[in-house]
């Protein structure tokens, strides 16, 4: 078994769509999915993106990806690594991709000097929660994420 990660490239955005849609499925919203090929390419490879991805292919065919982003905490001063998707396609599972990326992303987070490599999880998924906490990650319970989006942000942004 040869697992390979590697950094995605704007070619990559249509197999990039499909895990999203894949995993929206997952996660039970499907219908929140609202981009396509040319907005990931765009978005995430565009000019001035501060995002990244990652595909893991297995025996070079791929099974899985991440995307990432850098953040910062004012209390610790340094920068963090934000988790936003992780995904391994459903027959990969148990291959070990799942924690080679986050592994990856773990040893990124060092050697870029971050204080803390942070991702959200549903409540319900606990498949995910159990492998997460199996390798020490912690619930950050004391934290609730507030989100504004569609007409709210509009509204809110227009005053």
């Amino acid at each position: 078994m040869l697992l390979n990660i590697r950094p995605a490239t704007p070619d990559d955005a249509e197999l990039i769509l499909r895990f999203i849609t894949d995993l929206a499925i997952y996660e039970k919203a499907e219908h929140e999915v609202k981009t396509d090929a040319a907005g990931i390419r765009d978005s995430l490879f565009g000019e001035g993106s501060t995002t990244h991805g990652l595909i893991c292919e297995h025996d070079g065919h791929p099974i899985g990806y991440a995307v990432y982003f850098f953040n910062y905490s004012t209390w610790l001063g340094k920068h963090g690594l934000y988790l936003e998707d992780l995904y391994v396609s459903p027959e990969a599972r148990g291959l070990g991709a799942g924690k080679a990326l986050l592994r990856h992303l773990a040893q990124l987070a060092v050697a870029r000097g971050c204080g803390r490599f942070e991702w959200s999880v549903l409540d319900w998924n606990t498949p995910a929660i159990e492998f997460y906490e199996s390798f020490g990650a912690r619930p950050q319970s004391e934290w609730t994420i507030y989100r504004l989006t569609g007409q709210a942000l509009l509204d809110f942004a227009a005053g």
